[in-house]
């Protein structure tokens, strides 16, 4: 030890030292120093495991402690830059491991460690088995992105697997009421630290998918410190989320913290009430979102049914009544044997100017022309028997045509009490099988028209 001072720390020699060969005279500054550096270079960074006392966090940002066992204990300062990344604060009382670089305070000779890092203590222990076992599920592909599940839209049930004395569930249904109090909630109680409550757990979960009461499910519960969340890195609890039939939330904790069921879970929240908002529609949400559909709605069918009334309109124009075709046929019929007689007229008298022409100009053939003259009154006689028998055929004829199309008339089937059923497009509708259910149709009646909408169809 001696020998390591003196190279550390060259001593000024006098001609008085030299002499006498006495050790050189160090002043407490050069002692001290000496003293850390000979500390600082035989000690390297160690862990230690002890009691925090005295603990003061300055104003500067540093930490000063003791750290303490049955028998002894040693001042420690952790400075700011260091313990910002502690993710926790001690507490006088917290048992921990410290890994710090033993040295001595020079200005007042203290020995002291200077914290790197700290930890509570079995937290090494418990952090190597969360990598192993996360490492060995990872492999097993039961983090895998692609296996993830999407949390429904519209929940119909929520359940939720955590202590029934537990903050977090005070916090989750303080969220879904203010959310959407209408959500049907399952609670299945599970302890949620302590011995065999990972196996409590994974049965809690197991059960709930067993029971399919609920479409999401929630495992939360509150923060703390890696033993208090370590039922939540049990290898039980991470295969009943993989194996569960509906899509897991896990809000394990705080926003820091991390659990194996975090990991196998569809959905990582940071916190329980942060999990209730991602499982859960906003009421607010919902119903302007409603809202818009209504309208949107409203305007669609007030736009289907002016088409509607468009497209009956133009349809309207183009029916002709049954009766206007009769009339019209009729005054045909009139055209056609005024245009029949006049015709015969003509003829007759062309022939009976021919006939009195030959008579003048063959007397001889007076005779003959009486004959013929004969024959042609007996030809007019017959000739107009046969056209009258034949337009009173056709009389008859357009009779039972117009008869018929009477019968068909569907003025005439409305008028019995018959209706005429259209759907939306105008076309008739003669199969119930071509319908869907809300789809809006026309009815009309002898006398007005009117809308309906299908409920249900039938072949019957």
């Amino acid at each position: 030890m001696k020998a390591a001072m003196l190279r550390a720390m060259p001593m000024p020699q006098t001609p008085e030292n030299l002499l006498n060969n006495e050790p050189p005279i160090l002043s407490v500054s050069e002692l001290n120093r000496m003293a850390r550096r000979v500390l600082e270079s035989q000690l390297p960074l160690l862990w230690v495991e002890g009691e925090v006392s005295n603990f003061t966090h300055a104003a500067s940002g540093h930490w000063y402690f003791s750290l303490k066992d049955a028998n002894a204990q040693v001042r420690c300062v952790m400075f700011r830059g260091r313990n910002q990344f502690s993710g926790f604060t001690p507490a006088n009382g917290d048992h921990v491991e410290i890994r710090a670089l033993p040295s001595l305070y020079e200005a007042r000779g203290e020995f002291q460690l200077g914290v790197e890092t700290i930890r509570r203590a079995g937290a090494g222990r418990l952090y190597e088995a969360f990598l192993k076992l996360r490492a060995k599920l990872e492999t097993e592909g039961l983090f895998d992105p692609a296996k993830k599940r999407a949390l429904p839209a519209f929940p119909r049930c929520l359940g939720i697997v955590t202590s029934p004395q537990a903050a977090a569930l005070h916090d989750v249904l303080t969220a879904l009421a203010r959310r959407i109090p209408s959500l049907p909630v399952i609670l299945y109680p599970t302890p949620v630290q302590g011995q065999g409550a990972g196996a409590q757990i994974a049965a809690a979960i197991r059960g709930a998918g067993e029971r399919a009461e609920c479409d999401v499910l929630l495992v939360c519960r509150g923060g703390g410190s890696l033993e208090d969340l370590w039922a939540f890195n049990d290898e039980a609890v991470a295969r009943a989320i993989a194996a569960s039939p509906m899509p897991v939330v896990s809000g394990v904790g705080h926003e820091t913290d991390f659990t194996i069921a975090d990991f196998a879970a569809d959905v990582r929240a940071p916190t329980p009430t942060a999990a209730a908002e991602l499982a859960s529609p906003l009421r607010s949400d919902l119903l302007q979102t409603l809202g818009q559909q209504q309208r949107r709605l409203q305007r669609s069918i007030e736009r289907m049914q002016s088409e509607s009334m468009q497209r009956l309109d133009f349809l309207a124009r183009g029916l002709v009544h049954p009766a206007d075709r009769l009339r019209r046929q009729n005054e045909k019929l009139a055209q056609q044997a005024s245009r029949m007689r006049l015709i015969m007229k003509t003829m007759q008298d062309r022939h009976q100017a021919r006939v009195q022409w030959i008579a003048t100009r063959l007397p001889s053939l007076s005779a003959h022309v009486a004959g013929q003259m004969h024959n042609t009154a007996s030809l007019q006689t017959r000739l107009l028997r046969g056209l009258g028998e034949a337009l009173t055929r056709r009389a008859h004829h357009l009779d039972r045509l117009a008869s018929n199309l009477s019968h068909l008339n569907p003025e005439g089937v409305l008028a019995r009490g018959y209706s005429m059923v259209l759907s939306d497009k105008g076309n008739i509708v003669r199969d119930a099988a071509t319908l869907k259910q809300g789809e809006i149709l026309a009815l009309r009646f002898h006398r007005g028209n009117a809308e309906a909408e299908v409920k249900s169809t039938s072949q019957d």
